[in-house]
């Protein structure tokens, strides 16, 4: 007999009474229902896998959820280029807080509550992640390496005063569904590189040979105007033949 499934960190976040209701309502409790908590049982800390940390440190962008302290909701978009977001270990994940705005509603809200959810989406294989984690503020006054470190990627210097670091709780890789591919200027080259080298090769073999053909068909037309060639001789023959 084979064991039941244990409930999912995700799932046990998630997958909340109202939420289950609805399940119910629609059957798919079915399927979401087992990972569910039972009491106490929330499930161990998921672990970030290989394939959603390539997706993670390979982002140019994402979406960070955070909630005020009277209950609102707030999603915040952040952005930078490939490898702005780092993974530090199996459950860690840390960036740089750019300057910007100075709302500061983000980080006010984890100030009041640490805990967030961050939403990355891989346009170009149209496959999304959702994870949530507590998070910490970093200052830069109090750790100056860490911050600076986050800070610099590909020899550029951003700035900013201070990082964030989510203790990775759960994740979640979603269908596909309703996702339209994007590709950057970078991933489009790419994409058309090796293409477009086999075609221009296929061009060059083309024009070599064309100008091959070119040429004897240059040497045919000059022999037949030499005198004592068959095709000079013929020429008087069918001429009599006419008259």
């Amino acid at each position: 007999m084979t064991s039941a499934p244990s409930p999912s960190r995700y799932g046990s976040i998630a997958f909340t009474a109202p939420v289950a209701k609805r399940q119910e309502a629609a059957g798919s409790i079915c399927t979401y229902g087992r990972f569910r908590a039972d009491g106490d049982d929330i499930g161990s800390v998921d672990g970030l896998d290989s394939r959603t940390r390539a997706l993670v440190v390979a982002a140019q962008s994402f979406f960070i959820a955070t909630v005020t302290p009277d209950g609102w909701p707030y999603v915040q978009h952040r952005g930078g280029p490939p490898g702005f977001v780092r993974v530090l270990d199996s459950a860690t994940i840390a960036f740089a807080d750019y300057v910007g705005n100075e709302q500061f509603v983000t980080i006010g809200n984890l100030d009041a509550d640490n805990r967030t959810a961050l939403f990355f989406i891989d346009y170009p294989t149209r496959l999304r992640v959702k994870v949530f984690g507590r998070a910490t503020v970093v200052e830069r006054a109090d750790s100056p390496e860490f911050v600076d470190g986050l800070l610099a990627v590909d020899d550029r210097q951003a700035r900013g005063h201070r990082a964030i670091v989510i203790r990775v709780e759960a994740t979640d890789v979603n269908c596909r569904r309703n996702i339209s591919p994007l590709y950057d200027e970078a991933s489009v080259r790419e994409r058309l590189r090796l293409p477009r080298a086999d075609l221009l090769d296929e061009i060059r073999v083309l024009k070599l040979r064309n100008r091959e053909l070119e040429d004897q068909a240059t040497a045919v037309a000059g022999s037949s105007d030499r005198p004592g060639s068959i095709l000079s001789e013929a020429s008087p023959a069918r001429a009599e033949e006419r008259d």
